[in-house]
């Protein structure tokens, strides 16, 4: 069994050094790429103002986060809940700083969990194209018409879906253009007719007097027999 942890923060800036603070971490657990219904999210209270740039791409602001937990309070059932799993995760750096940075303010080690960036995934299959979230929704079909708004959780989920695209999913066995983000309208998928119809006969596989006997017995079971009928045909 593969278990495999996509995650995703929302936060009041770019760089935990200069300040800025995560305000919310979702996460979705994967049973073998797929979803498992497990999901861990908190909401966090950064202990300083929301920049206006901020809020207007997750919507949390200084009153609503006031109460909530501050990281040293969920950092424990965080951990425990990631475990030793490989995390998914799009623009890995930017996640990973906040998160050790806050890890380290508490003298626990790093977190040192296999890491699968799907920037990175997306950029290999789709090179020179745009591989932002909402870019690869597009691409892939995935509907993000709920999104009105950056949310750790929902960005997730969406995340999820998308890796599983990434990785072969529904689109196995297609061959996609490298430009296929950027131009959708110039989609061209290439798939491949299979001929099902052999080259060369099968050998016989029983004798003359196998099929004759096969005959007669058939022959004895009257004409109303299912067989009779069958071999009629």
């Amino acid at each position: 069994m593969l278990r495999e942890i996509v995650l995703d923060t929302e936060t009041t800036g770019f760089k935990a050094t200069n300040g800025d603070r995560i305000v919310e971490i979702g996460c979705i657990e994967l049973i073998n790429h797929i979803p498992s219904g497990k999901d861990f999210q908190t909401y966090i209270n950064p202990e300083r103002d929301m920049p206006d740039g901020a809020f207007s791409v997750h919507g949390l602001s200084e009153e609503f986060l006031a109460d909530k937990p501050l990281f040293h309070d969920i950092a424990t059932d965080f951990l425990s809940f990631i475990d030793d799993a490989p995390l998914i995760i799009h623009n890995a750096p930017f996640d990973m700083g906040f998160l050790n940075f806050e890890l380290k303010k508490m003298n626990i080690e790093p977190i040192k969990n296999k890491i699968i960036d799907t920037v990175l995934l997306a950029r290999k299959i789709h090179p020179g194209a745009r591989v932002s979230l909402d870019a690869l929704c597009k691409h892939y079909g995935v509907n993000n018409s709920h999104r009105t708004l950056h949310g750790a959780l929902l960005d997730s989920q969406i995340l999820a879906e998308i890796y599983l695209e990434l990785i072969g999913g529904r689109q196995v066995g297609l061959s996609l253009s490298e430009n296929i983000l950027e131009e959708p309208q110039n989609q061209q998928i290439n798939q491949k007719t299979i001929n099902l119809t052999r080259t060369n006969k099968l050998e016989d596989r029983i004798s003359k007097q196998e099929e004759q006997a096969h005959k007669d017995l058939i022959k004895n079971m009257g004409e109303n027999a299912l067989w009779t009928k069958l071999y009629s045909k």
